[in-house]
Protein backbone atom coordinates (compact mmCIF):
# COMPACT_ATOMS: atom_id res chain seq x y z
CA UNK A 1 0.00 0.00 0.00
CA UNK A 2 1.14 3.50 -0.67
CA UNK A 3 -0.35 5.83 1.91
CA UNK A 4 -0.19 9.59 2.01
CA UNK A 5 3.25 10.97 2.85
CA UNK A 6 3.89 13.44 5.66
CA UNK A 7 5.34 15.93 3.15
CA UNK A 8 2.08 15.81 1.16
CA UNK A 9 -0.19 16.46 4.15
CA UNK A 10 -1.58 19.95 4.80
CA UNK A 11 -3.14 21.61 7.85
CA UNK A 12 -6.88 21.87 7.24
CA UNK A 13 -6.98 18.81 5.00
CA UNK A 14 -9.94 16.51 5.65
CA UNK A 15 -10.46 12.76 5.27
CA UNK A 16 -13.98 11.29 5.30
CA UNK A 17 -15.29 7.78 5.82
CA UNK A 18 -18.85 6.43 5.86
CA UNK A 19 -19.78 3.37 7.91
CA UNK A 20 -23.16 1.64 8.25
CA UNK A 21 -23.44 -0.11 11.61
CA UNK A 22 -24.73 -3.69 11.52
CA UNK A 23 -25.44 -6.33 14.15
CA UNK A 24 -22.14 -7.89 13.15
CA UNK A 25 -20.26 -4.85 14.49
CA UNK A 26 -21.81 -5.48 17.92
CA UNK A 27 -21.48 -9.27 17.85
CA UNK A 28 -17.90 -9.32 16.55
CA UNK A 29 -16.98 -6.45 18.87
CA UNK A 30 -18.20 -8.37 21.92
CA UNK A 31 -16.18 -11.42 20.91
CA UNK A 32 -13.10 -9.39 20.05
CA UNK A 33 -12.88 -7.41 23.28
CA UNK A 34 -14.69 -9.77 25.65
CA UNK A 35 -17.36 -7.25 26.66
CA UNK A 36 -20.69 -9.08 26.73
CA UNK A 37 -22.65 -6.38 28.58
CA UNK A 38 -26.32 -7.06 27.75
CA UNK A 39 -26.64 -3.52 26.35
CA UNK A 40 -24.46 -4.77 23.49
CA UNK A 41 -25.56 -8.39 23.04
CA UNK A 42 -29.07 -8.93 24.44
CA UNK A 43 -31.85 -7.39 22.33
CA UNK A 44 -34.59 -7.94 24.93
CA UNK A 45 -32.53 -6.44 27.75
CA UNK A 46 -31.40 -3.50 25.62
CA UNK A 47 -34.98 -2.83 24.46
CA UNK A 48 -35.96 -2.22 28.10
CA UNK A 49 -33.00 0.11 28.67
CA UNK A 50 -32.87 3.87 28.26
CA UNK A 51 -31.45 3.26 24.75
CA UNK A 52 -34.35 1.14 23.47
CA UNK A 53 -32.04 -1.14 21.47
CA UNK A 54 -28.56 -2.65 21.47
CA UNK A 55 -25.76 -0.09 21.32
CA UNK A 56 -22.25 -0.33 19.95
CA UNK A 57 -19.33 -0.62 22.38
CA UNK A 58 -17.51 2.68 22.85
CA UNK A 59 -14.17 1.06 22.08
CA UNK A 60 -15.53 -0.28 18.77
CA UNK A 61 -16.91 3.16 17.90
CA UNK A 62 -13.46 4.56 18.68
CA UNK A 63 -11.79 1.93 16.49
CA UNK A 64 -14.12 2.68 13.56
CA UNK A 65 -13.34 6.38 13.90
CA UNK A 66 -9.58 5.76 14.05
CA UNK A 67 -9.61 3.40 11.07
CA UNK A 68 -9.93 6.24 8.55
CA UNK A 69 -6.73 7.90 9.72
CA UNK A 70 -4.98 4.54 9.63
CA UNK A 71 -6.09 3.87 6.06
CA UNK A 72 -5.09 7.33 4.77
CA UNK A 73 -1.53 6.61 5.94
CA UNK A 74 -1.49 2.85 5.27
CA UNK A 75 2.07 2.05 4.20
CA UNK A 76 3.58 5.35 5.35
CA UNK A 77 2.47 5.32 9.01
CA UNK A 78 5.31 4.55 11.37
CA UNK A 79 3.04 4.45 14.41
CA UNK A 80 -0.26 5.67 15.80
CA UNK A 81 1.04 7.54 18.84
CA UNK A 82 -2.14 8.73 20.53
CA UNK A 83 -5.92 8.39 20.22
CA UNK A 84 -8.50 9.95 22.51
CA UNK A 85 -12.25 9.63 22.04
CA UNK A 86 -15.30 11.16 23.69
CA UNK A 87 -18.69 9.47 23.29
CA UNK A 88 -21.62 11.86 23.05
CA UNK A 89 -24.53 9.71 21.87
CA UNK A 90 -25.25 5.99 21.47
CA UNK A 91 -24.53 4.22 18.19
CA UNK A 92 -27.18 1.70 17.14
CA UNK A 93 -27.63 -0.96 14.48
CA UNK A 94 -28.64 0.77 11.25
CA UNK A 95 -26.86 4.04 12.02
CA UNK A 96 -25.00 5.58 9.11
CA UNK A 97 -21.90 7.30 10.46
CA UNK A 98 -19.96 9.99 8.64
CA UNK A 99 -16.49 10.25 10.15
CA UNK A 100 -14.47 13.35 9.26
CA UNK A 101 -10.85 13.87 10.27
CA UNK A 102 -9.26 17.33 9.99
CA UNK A 103 -5.50 17.84 10.16
CA UNK A 104 -4.83 20.51 12.80
CA UNK A 105 -1.04 20.49 13.12
CA UNK A 106 2.07 19.07 11.49
CA UNK A 107 5.21 18.52 13.55
CA UNK A 108 8.31 17.76 11.48
CA UNK A 109 10.50 14.93 12.76
CA UNK A 110 13.38 14.82 10.26
CA UNK A 111 15.23 12.21 12.32
CA UNK A 112 12.30 9.86 11.66
CA UNK A 113 12.05 10.74 7.98
CA UNK A 114 8.68 12.48 8.29
CA UNK A 115 6.65 13.90 11.13
CA UNK A 116 3.63 13.80 13.40
CA UNK A 117 0.20 14.44 11.94
CA UNK A 118 -2.15 15.85 14.59
CA UNK A 119 -5.84 15.57 13.70
CA UNK A 120 -9.34 15.92 15.14
CA UNK A 121 -12.33 13.77 14.20
CA UNK A 122 -16.10 14.08 14.39
CA UNK A 123 -18.49 11.17 13.83
CA UNK A 124 -22.05 12.17 12.98
CA UNK A 125 -25.03 9.86 12.48
CA UNK A 126 -27.71 10.05 9.78
CA UNK A 127 -29.79 12.42 11.95
CA UNK A 128 -26.94 14.91 12.28
CA UNK A 129 -26.18 13.98 15.89
CA UNK A 130 -22.52 13.95 16.86
CA UNK A 131 -21.92 10.53 18.40
CA UNK A 132 -18.16 10.75 18.96
CA UNK A 133 -15.29 13.19 18.78
CA UNK A 134 -11.66 12.13 18.76
CA UNK A 135 -8.12 13.36 18.46
CA UNK A 136 -5.11 11.50 17.21
CA UNK A 137 -1.38 11.79 16.58
CA UNK A 138 0.29 9.63 13.97
CA UNK A 139 3.99 9.47 13.12
CA UNK A 140 4.10 9.39 9.31
CA UNK A 141 7.06 8.91 7.00
CA UNK A 142 7.81 10.47 3.65
CA UNK A 143 7.98 7.10 1.97
CA UNK A 144 6.96 3.45 2.43
CA UNK A 145 7.96 2.09 5.83
CA UNK A 146 8.18 -1.57 4.80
Amino acid sequence: MSGKRFADTRVGEQFVRHERITARHLDDGARLIGDFNPLHVDEAFAARSRYGARILHGVITSALVGAELGMVYAGTAIGYLEHNARFLAPVRIGDELTITWTVTELIAKPRHGGGIVVAEAVAVNQDGATVCTASGRMLVGDGPVA
